[in-house]
């Protein structure tokens, strides 16, 4: 022990920690600043292509079935209309989605 009422090794250790606990709010810092572009517009526009694509197949299978049912109905072709109709909302689902991931985004 010193005059003081401090022991020499104590200080040491407390100038490391204030040191550490320095360097840990920097690190802190810098990881809240890395999360917050992660999280930025990239993020909010891959969201859009999902909803996209996914209305796309929602819209392709509903409006193949809903025209083939009416085709069906009128016509009396049960159920070769809906079958065929819902065949052509499902291609032409996967050719839009295959057009909305093949074009660049901005």
């Amino acid at each position: 022990m010193t005059g003081n009422g401090r022991d020499p090794e104590s200080t040491s250790e407390d100038s490391r920690l204030a040191s550490l606990q320095k360097r840990l709010g920097q690190v802190e810092a810098a990881e809240v600043k890395r999360n917050a572009v992660k999280a930025g517009p990239e993020s909010d526009a891959n969201y859009r292509l999902g909803n996209r694509v996914l209305a796309e197949l929602l819209g392709g299978l509903i409006g193949g079935a809903l025209f083939g049912w009416l085709i069906d109905r009128f016509a009396g072709t049960s159920p070769w209309g809906f079958l065929g109709m819902l065949f052509v909302g499902v291609v032409v689902a996967f050719r839009n989605i295959i057009r909305l991931s093949s074009t660049p985004r901005k």
